[in-house]
């Protein structure tokens, strides 16, 4: 009888495991979260709100500009979020309308495309227009499995270029991208 007591008392003590287990889960889990409550303390009082921050660097700016006036045109006009469109003649650079048009693949997806050429000289309007409209004929006709993953946005990218340059006939040196997005 002693013998049959002995395997019970075994069992006993290996399901005993279990609970300094999860104590000491519990304990490295409020370890962990009273670091990174205090980690994010100490960062976030150093990081400013950016409505406060955008007053103080307006300032900033024009403290540094010494009080001059912005040139005029489109090149001192600043785009959303403060930053200077960069689609200007003075630079060559033309930013197309948006192109929006579904998949020819299946026919229920729709694709958007915000693109800017630049161009070798001064920029031209009608060239812009037919590369613009060629682009969406182009789109009309890709698959979503042709333009899946980062190879297929890098086949999509070289064959836009590749139109591009033949319709420029090498007046549009650089096709660039500013959004893709797939519905």
């Amino acid at each position: 009888m002693a013998d049959e007591a002995e395997p019970q008392e075994e069992g006993k003590k290996k399901g005993g495991g279990i609970v300094p287990l999860i104590a000491v889960m519990l304990v490295l889990s409020a370890i962990g979260g009273g670091g990174g409550w205090y980690i994010g303390g100490m960062l976030a009082g150093k990081v400013k709100p950016p409505e406060a921050a955008a007053p103080a660097d307006k300032a900033k700016k024009e403290e540094a500009k010494g009080g001059e006036a912005k040139k005029e045109g489109e090149a001192g006009k600043e785009g959303e979020g403060g930053l200077a469109k960069i689609s200007t003649e003075a630079n060559g650079v033309v930013q197309l309308e948006p192109i929006t048009t579904n998949l020819a693949y299946p026919s229920e997806n729709w694709i958007k495309l915000d693109v800017a050429l630049m161009f070798n000289g001064p920029p031209d309007a009608k060239l812009a227009e037919e590369i613009h409209q060629d682009i969406m004929a182009y789109l009309r006709t890709v698959s979503l499995q042709q333009i899946e993953g980062p190879r297929g946005f890098e086949y999509l990218r070289d064959d836009i270029q590749e139109r591009v340059d033949l319709r420029s006939e090498g007046r549009v040196s650089k096709v660039m991208f500013r959004t893709f997005v797939i519905e």
